[in-house]
C-alpha cells in the first residue's frame, strides 16, 4: 500500500486525477469505480480540465458508482428531477463536462421497484464489464466506504442498507440542508456496493482531506481490521492500493515520517 501525502487539497486532487488519467490513457476502455461526496470533487474538476485542455478521452471509459439513496434516482435526460440524488451529483460534478457515453455510466437505481433483485443485477453488470480496474473511494466520518456502515460484513455484496445516525447527520448538513430539505425528508436507506464487491476491484485509491478525517484515517491505516471501521478492509486487498491524503488528514498517523520517506525513496530509485 502506498500512502501519498500532499500539502493541501488541491495538490492531493491533482495527484489522484493523474493516477486516474494514467489508467484511461493506458486502457481507454477501462472500468472505473467512482465515489460521491465532497472529497473527490477536486479530482473530478482536474479530470474535466484534462479533458478540455489535454484531450483526455472518456469516450470508451465505463463507470460504476458506489451508491445511491433508496427512493432517489435520476434520468440523465432530465437531470434536475431529483436534486439530491447521487446520480445528479455525478452528472453535475463530472459526467456532463466530459465525453463519456451515457450507456457507459452505471449508478445504482434508487427508484428500482424490486431493490433486492436490482442489487443482484448491479453485481452482474460489474461482472459483465470485466470487473473494476480502479475503484475510487472516500472515507466516511465513522470509517465507512460507500454506505457500508459500522458492523457491515467485510464480505458483503451490493445490497440495501439502513443509514446510521452519523451518516444521516453528515450528509444532511453537507447536501440536504442547503437545498431546503427538512431532516425528516432525508432518505434513511440506500443501495451500496458491499465491501466484498469493492475488494474485487483490481486496484483501489482512497482519498481523504481535512483535519476532521485525521482520527479515522489513522484508525483505517494503522488500527486493527474490524467491521466497525469498514475501510480497514483496505488491508485485505491484494492488488495495488494507493491512499492519497492532504497534510491535515495525515496529521494523526503514527508512521507519518515513514510514509514520506518511502515515497522519497521510491522516487529516488524509480520504483
Amino acid at each position: 500500500m502506498d500512502v501519498i501525502i500532499r500539502e493541501n487539497y488541491g495538490q492531493m486532487s491533482r495527484y489522484a486525477a493523474e493516477i486516474i488519467a494514467g489508467y484511461i490513457r493506458t486502457k481507454p476502455n477501462c472500468v472505473l469505480g467512482l465515489a460521491t461526496g465532497r472529497t473527490p470533487v477536486g479530482t473530478y474538476k482536474e479530470l474535466i480540465r484534462m479533458h478540455r485542455e489535454e484531450g483526455l478521452d472518456f469516450s470508451e471509459v465505463r463507470t460504476f458508482n458506489l451508491d445511491e439513496y433508496l427512493g432517489l434516482g435520476m434520468n440523465l435526460d432530465k437531470p434536475y428531477d431529483l436534486d439530491q440524488s447521487y446520480a445528479r451529483f455525478m452528472h453535475e460534478e463530472l459526467f456532463k463536462h466530459i465525453n463519456i457515453k451515457k450507456e457507459n455510466i452505471h449508478i445504482p437505481d434508487g427508484l428500482a421497484k424490486e431493490p433486492k433483485k436490482y442489487c443482484a443485477y448491479y453485481e452482474e453488470e460489474i461482472r459483465k464489464a470485466g470487473g473494476i480496474d480502479l475503484q475510487l473511494l472516500g472515507i466516511g466520518g465513522d470509517g465507512h466506504w460507500g454506505f457500508n456502515e459500522p458492523g457491515s460484513s467485510l464480505g458483503s455484496r451490493t445490497r440495501v442498507v439502513a443509514l446510521n445516525e452519523q451518516t444521516l447527520n453528515d450528509n444532511y448538513n453537507a447536501f440536504f440542508k442547503k437545498a431546503g430539505f427538512k431532516r425528516s425528508e432525508m432518505p434513511c436507506f440506500a443501495i451500496t456496493m458491499g465491501i466484498g464487491t469493492i475488494l474485487e476491484a483490481r486496484n483501489i485509491m482512497m482519498l481523504a482531506s481535512g483535519g476532521g478525517k485525521a482520527d479515522i484515517v489513522a484508525k483505517c491505516l494503522e488500527g486493527p481490521i474490524t467491521a466497525q471501521v469498514t475501510s480497514t478492509a483496505i488491508h485485505l486487498h491484494g492488488g495495488d492500493v494507493t491512499v492519497v491524503l492532504d497534510e491535515a488528514a495525515a496529521s494523526k498517523l503514527i508512521r507519518y515520517e515513514h510514509y514520506k520517506q518511502v515515497e522519497r525513496l521510491k522516487s529516488q530509485y524509480g520504483l
